[in-house]
């Protein structure tokens, strides 16, 4: 709830002008004026995220029930995304005196950009008050016993085994199977958020598209997206999880061909987009179901692995970012005749580069399966005696003394 009140009343603000600023104010005033803003958006946008993904260990235990939640999850995040590019492509064509001329975005476009903000944040106020009065949570203090059922026997069977630690955020630090993963995560977020972040300039300074193209591709993408989410579950039974990554990988490589071969595209943008929407869904949808995996029955301490996975990605996409700006051919302008072939290779490298870095990282869990090591947690019973255990459990649900790919 604090993470979703932050994002509401920061994000208004990040997409409107700067109060008081005059076409002769400095710009580091503008970014003083925006760091809070921003600041309180990413703390809150962080915030609700790991709460939401955190949800998905708790709710289900079975591993293709996972990729069926995280994919439904997905499918309703790009319907949210299909809705905000459907009303900017509306905004473009109804707010603009020509929607098809080719110049820039800029001060003329204010109003659109200002009225989208406030419709997504008043749609998203609704669907938050739904799900936080609609979603119920069991709270467990922590010391407290679960309460009895009627049929739960007085008398419980010793365990032939001893029972698995749980993890706390310290131990998962010593887990080599949370390094891969997190590196799996981090670039396909890499993949996603920026080939997201730089197709508007690549769509109208490289291919020199009309500006309403900036709403109608990503909204193509989504939709690609949204339909690819529903073959998820089905994919994932039939050939695992490494093989539907590594598919989903071999799509995005296609697209990354296929912009470095057509220097000049058209409506055939359209067919890139459909490859780009496909293979990002299945990727994200995969690696945040092998995430789920990896939490397993650690379901308290989930928060914390969401949270590490989400704090690499940030950083590793704010590194990007600040490469490909300083990289930026045209520092004194919008766009010059040297930007047109710069944003052609950005969208080249931060989907086919990327990807070349994520099929390593897949090449390293298939060698090295993703297992839990428990190192020698003490265990204690009410007897007050302890209970020293070690063991290494595959994510796969294997016994405490195995592990299986």
């Amino acid at each position: 709830l604090p993470g979703t009140t932050c994002v509401l009343v920061s994000f208004p603000f990040i997409f409107n002008p700067c109060l008081g600023c005059k076409d002769n104010t400095p710009q580091w005033a503008a970014f003083v004026y925006y760091l809070p803003f921003i600041i309180i958006f990413q703390f809150g946008w962080a915030a609700t995220q790991i709460s939401h993904l955190s949800l998905i260990p708790e709710l289900v235990t079975s591993d293709h029930e996972k990729v069926e939640l995280t994919a439904f999850r997905y499918a309703f995040t790009v319907m949210a995304n299909i809705t905000v590019y459907g009303l900017a492509w509306l905004l473009l064509n109804f707010q603009v005196d020509q929607p098809d001329r080719t110049e820039h975005l800029g001060a003329q476009d204010v109003p659109i950009f200002r009225n989208l903000s406030l419709i997504v944040v008043g749609l998203g106020a609704v669907f938050s008050l739904i799900f936080h009065l609609g979603t119920k949570e069991k709270p467990y203090p922590p010391g407290s016993l679960p309460q009895l059922e009627e049929n739960t026997p007085l008398v419980q069977k010793e365990p032939t085994t001893p029972p698995r630690p749980l993890l706390i955020w310290k131990d998962w630090l010593l887990e080599p199977a949370f390094y891969q993963v997190a590196v799996l995560y981090m670039s396909t977020r890499l993949i996603v958020n920026l080939s997201q972040t730089y197709i508007a300039m690549y769509l109208t300074n490289s291919l020199l598209l009309p500006k309403k193209y900036i709403a109608t591709i990503p909204l193509v993408m989504y939709i690609s997206g949204f339909l690819s989410s529903f073959l998820m579950k089905p994919v994932n039974k039939w050939i695992g999880r490494n093989l539907t990554y590594f598919v989903g990988i071999l799509v995005i490589l296609a697209f990354a061909s296929w912009v470095t071969l057509a220097g000049q595209m058209g409506v055939e943008i359209y067919g890139a987009a459909v490859l780009l929407g496909a293979g990002s869904a299945t990727i994200l949808v995969t690696s945040l179901s092998m995430t789920a995996d990896l939490i397993g029955s650690n379901t308290h301490s989930s928060a914390f692995v969401y949270g590490a996975m989400s704090f690499t990605d940030k950083m590793a996409n704010g590194l990007a970012v600040m490469v490909i700006q300083n990289l930026h051919p045209c520092p004194t302008e919008l766009c010059c005749p040297a930007c047109v072939s710069f944003y052609h290779w950005v969208m080249v490298l931060v989907t086919g580069g990327v990807a070349i870095a994520a099929i390593a990282s897949l090449c390293c869990i298939m060698i090295w399966p993703i297992r839990i090591h428990y190192h020698a947690v003490c265990l204690r019973g009410l007897s007050g005696a302890g209970t020293s255990y070690g063991a290494t459990e595959s994510t796969e649900g294997a016994s405490p003394s195995s592990a299986v790919n």
